[in-house]
């Protein structure tokens, strides 16, 4: 999945005529605290809600302010993980995307980018989690893979975590059925470390109601 297929149209980009009562107005009404200025096309920077409750008058057009606004942004074809790591690194709930003349196309919401990594982890479809530990050196998701479809299983998503100044790491596996047994036995036989796992009554319930409330969170 790219940047362009992850645009929202919902929260309009600001004018430079725009005033800062104006952009407070929209920023409550559309649960952010940054917003994306654009003058003729052309992406201006990023406006946080700091720099305007730190001004004497509010009413003020932003053309008047002296601002040094931060500029993140991702081209219309860079990939989902990259968006993620740009939200990360510039700490902001929204981020523009942009096309190859640099041109402003749109944004990205936080909330948007939790939609669709809730769809990446399959949080939505039942099934069960693994986590096996091993070897950075002895890792490979096609012996990983042929294990788990010996048992008639699918994996639905995978993702790694590493360890600082360590050689080993975890891969956490979400596989598409609710009985695991097998599948656990087959790991076992071989010598994989299984750190945890958890069925459909365990996990996938308590995940989803989760996931559920923290989007309500979001979207009051």
């Amino acid at each position: 999945m790219i940047a362009e297929e992850l645009i929202s149209y919902e929260i309009p980009p600001l004018k430079p005529t725009d005033t800062g009562t104006k952009v407070l107005q929209w920023m409550e009404e559309f649960k952010v605290k940054d917003m994306a200025v654009v003058k003729s096309k052309k992406y201006v920077g990023i406006i946080e809600e700091s720099d305007l409750l730190d001004r004497n008058n509010i009413a003020d057009r932003l053309e008047s302010y002296t601002l040094n606004l931060k500029k993140p942004f991702v081209f219309k074809h860079q990939h989902i993980f990259d968006v993620i790591g740009l939200f990360v690194q510039h700490d902001v709930d929204v981020l523009p995307v942009l096309n190859e003349k640099e041109e402003y196309l749109g944004l990205i919401t936080s909330k948007n980018i939790l939609q669709h990594l809730a769809d990446i982890v399959s949080v939505a479809n039942p099934g069960s989690i693994i986590t096996l530990e091993l070897n950075m050196v002895d890792y490979s998701m096609t012996e990983i893979s042929r294990l788990v479809e010996s048992n008639d299983a699918k994996i639905l998503a995978s993702f790694i975590t590493s360890h600082p100044n360590s050689t080993k790491i975890e891969v956490t596996l979400k596989i598409n059925q609710t009985d695991i047994s097998r599948v656990l036995q087959t790991f076992e036989r071989f010598n994989y470390t299984i750190t945890a796992s958890y069925n459909e009554s365990d996990y996938h319930q308590d995940l989803k109601n989760r996931y559920d409330e923290f989007m309500r969170f979001l979207n009051p």
